[in-house]
């Protein structure tokens, strides 16, 4: 992104982390079809976030919690709000009896069509999820990120061909030729396509939802309702993205309060670790650690600073305990402990570490979680 000047001129991405369940519930739990979205409690008003419930044939719920990373309360730990949320009674009567099978979690892009950036550089394009395609009030993008694959197919294709032929070639991308005789070139035309499809209409629509949210919980409800149910997004204004990245936006320690949360029962809330064995995650013990230090040689001095400043908010925003401080038997200080082989891959670190001097790399072979049902 950086190295192509991707995002030259456009606001930083903002992230969420979404957090999804998969329950077995008894019969007389269960509602064909039922669809259930909110918002609110157990987040304060100045955390954007919300949960979704849904209802599959024969005696499936999926449940699942997203939460903004632009927060700004480092005590705030989203599993746990996560968790916390399954005992509102309205939340807790489909559930009671029922059986946990299978836990995920992952990171959304969540600043919508103000936060697209430049898709395409030589040789590639960006697609999906990689470039923000996420309808956000609906928490969908599968739909999106298919039309994206499909327009950046045909018009590269397009280019490869006209590519070909212009070069006196036979102007046929299945002639049997090897990919590398086909030159690096870049297809403005994906990117302009996509402006003028559906996916970009349907962004502009509910491009307002989210900055609303940045006036609080009541003022975002009101501003979102009008834009959808009224204007559908027609509006002559377009609200300014995010002004900085989210892991500047984590508040200082000595600014807030420690935030107690309940303990798991373990039948309708559970341990992180308890839970994260639903997620089947497994990393080879020899393979190299594919969470590393952007600067090796800051690593001690950033570590320290966001445990001193911002009280280690990275123990608590993983969604797999991967960081955790504990104390150095020589020097007796905390020192930060990275457990790389519990890693979802939802790439949070990367996006809300204080500093942001964790690295989030492609790990070895197939290591990772290995979701049943999600």
């Amino acid at each position: 992104m950086a190295t192509m000047n991707l995002r030259d001129g456009i606001p930083p991405q903002t992230y969420g982390i979404g957090f999804k369940e998969v329950w077995e519930v008894d019969s007389e739990h269960f509602k064909v079809g039922l669809v259930q979205h909110t918002v609110g409690w157990p987040l304060q008003h100045d955390t954007y976030g919300g949960s979704f419930m849904y209802h599959m044939e024969p005696n499936i719920i999926l449940i699942g919690m997203v939460i903004g990373l632009d927060y700004k309360n480092p005590y705030l730990n989203p599993y746990n709000e996560f968790q916390r949320w399954k005992t509102h009674p309205e939340v807790r009567k489909f559930l009671d009896g029922g059986k946990c099978i299978s836990y995920g979690a992952r990171a959304l892009n969540e600043g919508g069509l103000q936060c697209i950036p430049k898709l395409t550089f030589p040789g590639g394009a960006l697609i999906g999820c990689s470039a923000g395609f996420i309808n956000i009030a609906k928490i969908k993008g599968t739909h999106t990120a298919m039309k994206s694959g499909i327009l950046a197919a045909e018009t590269l294709s397009a280019a490869l061909v006209a590519q070909k032929k212009a070069d006196g070639g036979e102007g046929s991308v299945a002639s049997g030729e090897d990919a590398s005789s086909f030159p690096s070139i870049e297809v403005a035309a994906y990117e302009a396509e996509m402006r003028e499809s559906w996916v970009w209409k349907e962004l502009t629509a509910v491009r307002n939802v989210h900055p609303a949210f940045h006036y609080g919980l009541l003022a975002g409800m009101a501003y979102s309702g009008f834009t959808l149910e009224v204007t559908g997004g027609r509006e002559p204004w377009t609200f300014a993205g995010p002004s900085k990245p989210d892991h500047l936006t984590t508040g200082r320690a000595a600014d807030y309060k420690p935030i107690d949360y309940p303990k798991p029962d373990g039948k309708l809330t559970f341990d992180i670790l308890a839970n994260l064995s639903r997620s089947g995650v497994n990393h080879e013990d020899d393979q190299p650690a594919h969470l590393r230090l952007r600067d090796a040689k800051l690593s001690e001095w950033q570590a320290g600073k966001s445990l001193e400043e911002n009280a280690g908010p990275e123990q608590r925003f993983c969604p797999a305990r991967v960081y955790e401080y504990v104390e150095d038997e020589k020097t007796k200080k905390p020192k930060l402990v990275i457990n790389a082989q519990n890693c979802v891959h939802c790439k949070t670190c990367d996006i809300k570490t204080p500093g942001n001097f964790i690295k989030w790399t492609v790990p070895e072979g197939s290591g990772g979680p290995a979701y049943q049902g999600m």
